[in-house]
């Protein structure tokens, strides 16, 4: 009998095993099958991995000589949000170590020259406001002024719009909404300046009033008041294709200028409208992989390819824009599948444990010399390339807006 109850027990503790054993396993598989709930999560994942690559910061964008460029501004922006979830101070230690490098004591800024107005300069005094709140150094205050004083002086077209560049007169561009909008913004709300909110509600009016497309739902890349540029159309000064990150700085521009401009702002009900009809006209032309063309609407064209800067930017939009309930929910599931594209079409693991975005379209602009005509032919041609910080930013930040969401 008691050989019988022995047997009995060893079979029991065999089948509680087996089933214990299995269930990990499909626990296990069910993980696999979720990337965020890896041992990595994206977002940390894709910031260490381009800090395994820059290091000293000032290498971003592929820079053999240090430059003060939106593209640092931009990386980090998005480090700046990654120390806030996480609270790892390594992503600060790598925002002060690229700042000490770039901002002297009196505050002047490494190849900055507030003569040339140019609006991209500015993007980067948006996480020196940051910076300066959590340090306290007056040095980065000082640089901070100093970007707002052009601000101030910048020129502009005849109804308050900033030019993108001197050298670009009469030029709006959906790029400049990125560049100067959310600096401002959070510079007017950091810095008591609630008059200045109204400026910033008037660029966006002013987007709005020019370079939408009611035909296609899509914002065209820019407008020329001057109507002389070769590119511009000579009737509406209009540019004539839609260049999928053109449409993604605004799209990040519209909901970062959101977290700052006061509930109470006459105009903020207006930029919300703007954020809805901007979601309405992107998800019209997603993929069914979930992601973007460069040149938006012209997927079947030969020669345009799925791009991963203009999809991260567009992911990040849909899920902070639902996330804060700046859009309908109904656009969660667009901003679940465009991010979600994006692992599947453009992440790809490296030897070395780090990971890299692929199919980033380096650069593109309109006008200068050589001469951008702003064609379609133009767009697909230039420089495709991995781990541009155009999309690795926008990237991370979609990350912590889909890890977000998951949890």
């Amino acid at each position: 009998m008691i050989k019988s109850l022995k047997s009995s027990i060893y079979l029991l503790l065999l089948f509680i095993a087996f089933t214990s054993c299995k269930g990990t396993e499909e626990e296990t598989a069910a993980t696999e099958a979720t990337p965020v709930k890896k041992e990595h999560k994206y977002s940390t994942w894709m910031a260490d991995s381009e800090i395994k690559r820059n290091p000293e910061g000032w290498t971003l964008d592929f820079n053999e000589k240090p430059k003060w460029e939106y593209t640092h501004g931009l990386i980090m922006t998005s480090m700046e949000k990654l120390y806030k979830v996480t609270g790892d101070e390594k992503y600060l230690n790598y925002i002060k170590n690229f700042a000490e490098f770039m901002v002297n004591e009196e505050g002047e800024i490494k190849t900055y020259k507030q003569s040339d107005y140019n609006i991209d300069r500015v993007q980067g005094g948006r996480f020196l406001i940051g910076l300066y709140k959590e340090t306290g150094d007056e040095k980065y205050r000082k640089a901070v002024e100093m970007l707002r004083e052009q601000m101030r002086e910048h020129p502009r077209t005849s109804e308050g719009g900033f030019w993108h560049k001197k050298i670009y007169p009469y030029q709006m561009w959906l790029d400049g909404l990125y560049m100067g909008s959310p600096f401002l913004a959070r510079y007017a709300a950091e810095f008591n300046e609630p008059e200045l909110f109204d400026d910033v509600a008037n660029q966006f009016a002013l987007v709005n009033k020019y370079h939408y497309s009611e035909d296609s739902g899509l914002f065209h890349h820019a407008w020329d008041e001057s109507k002389e540029q070769r590119w511009a159309d000579p009737e509406t000064g209009l540019s004539s294709n839609y260049w999928g990150r053109s449409i993604g700085w605004f799209a990040m521009a519209v909901v970062d200028v959101l977290d700052f401009l006061p509930q109470e702002h006459p105009k903020r009900d207006e930029i919300v409208d703007i954020a809805q009809k901007l979601a309405e006209g992107i998800v019209r032309y997603q993929d069914e992989t979930g992601v973007w063309y460069q040149v938006v609407d012209q997927g079947e064209r030969e020669g345009n390819y799925l791009e991963a800067s203009a999809s991260s930017m567009f992911a990040y939009f849909l899920l902070k824009g639902v996330g804060e309930g700046y859009l309908d929910p109904k656009f969660r599931e667009a901003g679940v599948k465009a991010y979600e594209g994006i692992l599947e079409q453009f992440i790809e693991e490296n030897e070395d444990g780090t990971i890299s975005l692929t199919d980033v379209n380096g650069v593109a602009g309109l006008g200068g010399d050589p001469y951008r005509d702003g064609s379609y032919e133009y767009y697909i041609n230039e420089i495709i390339r991995d781990n541009d910080p155009k999309g690795v930013g926008p990237f991370i930040l979609a990350s912590l807006q889909y890890e977000n969401l998951q949890q």
